[in-house]
């Protein structure tokens, strides 16, 4: 619990001022509050004796000076509060999302993306929550109620035992109450990932949804996911409103046993007590128990973001997967590739190798295919030369050196990556470009696109390259997305250039005459293009044909129809299937 304070504390930084001022003004208003019953019984015992009108203005004056003082302390402590819990959240967002940042993808893996969303909303939230009330209520509370006990036994003595019976028996109450809904709040949190979960996936894939008529199944599963949540938090709250009654059960024994015992005691003029000690025993009274009450709120919200700040703090402590070593190489030379007894697996777990025993040479410059069936780790194998995963066994070198030896923003920058899903971000079409070089020029801009067979279709824009993409590129083809992200990643200039299957979405004359550009402009970039169709790959330099996570089969177009089964027998169904296209 410590440790997991002590890491969560470095998020308050600049915002300990604001904590510490709220905590010093929290102070003074308790002080003051236990402080005005005792000078109002004073009053009322002056009254009683027939004091003058002066001085009783003068009492009541400073009761109002008190009061305003109270307010104004309270107020500050407000404000400084919520600036320091909104910056303690505001910072605590941003070491996740920066931790988040330098993951791998086993790493995100491991989470899922929805459960890291779900901690930098709902948990922060929650721990934010928290923090505020630890430096306001949390802080007040306790002191209110050790001062107002400390002040009732002065003013009321023998009255003041009343306490001894209520004081534990409502905090034992209140515990009890806590310990009984605290693993429901528990199992809420990991409820919610899967709530956000099924809500992703329902957004993401609307167009699948509504394709094959399931919006009643998404429906009926969302609900089940809400029900799920909605059941543990009623369980939860059905025990925490128990809070109520008894705390008014303990109130009015408590007003009761003081209003009978000192009435008695004050007519029969028994241990001292006057009217205006009576008033002030029952406004202690009060402050203790809505002390006690807010203490018990407290305890309920502290173990409920108790959960959320270990799930913070699990995100914080990862580990990334991938790293620098001491001295990494900062140049890339040249897009040479060579893997050396490759194996990998996901996950050190994992029974089966995705890849096995990959031995491949590539010289920079070449133009590389890849083909094979679905499933068969062609990604996988792209994928461990940017160092996006690491080797399990073996070792991939680029310009002869072990990716691991070099700096990861140096090696990722070198190659550039068309993934499988290519993913645009909202703003202009430029604004996307750039992600690939913040410097390019319009004419770098323009050359990598016209590369890409990408401007004439943004010519045909109003807006042209200022038009508007949508969150994921909705309002953009398939194919225009895909040639957009090609500019981006050409943008680079790049040493290893890889589509993976990055041209799918194109006609065969569009995705020909990317590759002859390819050819023509970038000749020194090594270019690895997987591919489902032959007719993208078979003017290749070298062809990989993989199947289950390893290369069967290394040449060039006509070679392979000779030696390579796989290869004749894809390039056979394709070339038949074109034939049966033209008739």
């Amino acid at each position: 619990m410590f440790a997991m304070l002590k890491k969560l504390s470095k998020s308050i930084r600049e915002f300990k001022l604001p904590s510490i001022i709220t905590l010093i003004f929290i102070v003074a208003e308790a002080v003051i509050e236990v402080f005005i019953p005792f000078i109002t019984a004073d009053m009322v015992s002056k009254i009683q004796k027939g004091a003058e009108i002066s001085e009783i203005i003068r009492i009541g004056g400073v009761l109002a000076l008190m009061a305003c003082i109270s307010l104004a302390c309270g107020g500050i402590a407000g404000f400084t509060c919520a600036k320091a819990s909104a910056g303690f959240a505001k910072n605590l967002r941003h070491d996740i999302f920066h931790k988040i940042q330098t993951y791998s993808f086993e790493n995100v893996d491991k989470f899922s993306s929805t459960s890291l969303v779900t901690r930098l909303t709902t948990d922060v939230a929650n721990v934010q929550m928290s923090y505020m009330m630890i430096i306001r209520t949390a802080v007040r509370c306790p002191l209110l109620l050790i001062f107002s006990i400390i002040m009732a036994y002065k003013m009321g003595g023998f009255l003041a035992t009343s306490f001894v019976i209520v004081v534990p028996f409502l905090g034992f109450g209140l515990y009890l109450v806590g310990r009984k809904a605290m693993p429901a709040f528990r199992r809420v949190f990991k409820k919610y990932d899967k709530l956000n979960e099924s809500i992703e996936e329902n957004v993401r894939g609307m167009r699948v949804v509504k394709g094959f008529s399931r919006e009643e199944y998404e429906k009926e599963k969302f609900d089940t996911a809400a029900k799920d949540i909605c059941a543990d938090f009623t369980k939860a709250e059905r025990i925490v409103v128990l809070n109520s009654p008894l705390m008014q059960v303990c109130l009015y024994f408590n007003m009761v046993f003081i209003m009978f015992v000192g009435s008695k005691m004050t007519v029969l003029g028994q241990h001292g007590v006057n009217v205006g000690q009576l008033s002030a025993m029952l406004t202690y009274g009060m402050q203790i128990l809505m002390s006690l009450m807010m203490l018990s709120m407290i305890y309920v919200i502290l173990t409920m973001s108790t959960e959320s700040a270990k799930r913070i703090c699990e995100v914080l402590d990862e580990k990334p997967a991938l790293v620098n070593n001491d001295s990494p190489v900062m140049t890339v030379k040249d897009g040479s590739i060579k893997f050396e007894n490759v194996s990998f697996k996901y996950s050190k777990s994992a029974k089966k190798f995705a890849l096995s025993d990959i031995n491949i040479e590539i010289p920079s410059g070449a133009t590389v295919g890849i083909i094979g069936g679905t499933g068969v780790s062609k990604s996988s194998l792209v994928q461990l030369i940017p160092r996006l995963y690491d080797v399990t066994e073996g070792s991939v070198k680029v310009s002869g050196i072990d990716v691991r030896e070099y700096d990861i923003e140096t090696l990722r920058g070198a190659v550039a990556m068309v993934l499988q899903k290519n993913l645009l971000f909202s703003g202009t079409i430029r604004e996307n470009l750039l992600w690939g070089n913040e410097t390019a020029t319009d004419e770098e801009i323009i050359e990598a696109c016209k590369l890409a067979q990408a401007d004439d279709f943004i010519q045909s824009f109003p807006d042209k390259y200022e038009t508007r993409i949508e969150q994921g590129g909705t309002n953009v083809s398939g194919g225009q997305k895909q040639r957009l992200c090609i500019a981006r990643a050409l943008l680079k200039k790049p040493k290893i250039i890889i589509l993976d299957d990055s041209t799918s979405a194109v006609d065969t004359k569009t995705d020909a005459m990317i590759r002859a550009g390819f050819k023509k402009y970038i000749p020194e970039t090594t270019k690895i293009i997987i591919a489902q169709r032959v007719a993208s790959v078979e003017d290749a330099d070298m062809i990989l044909v993989m199947d289950n996570g390893k290369i069967t089969a290394v040449g060039k177009h006509n070679e392979l129809l000779e030696k390579s089964d796989i290869y004749r027998e894809v390039y056979n169904q394709q070339v038949s299937g074109g034939d049966c296209d033209e008739e």
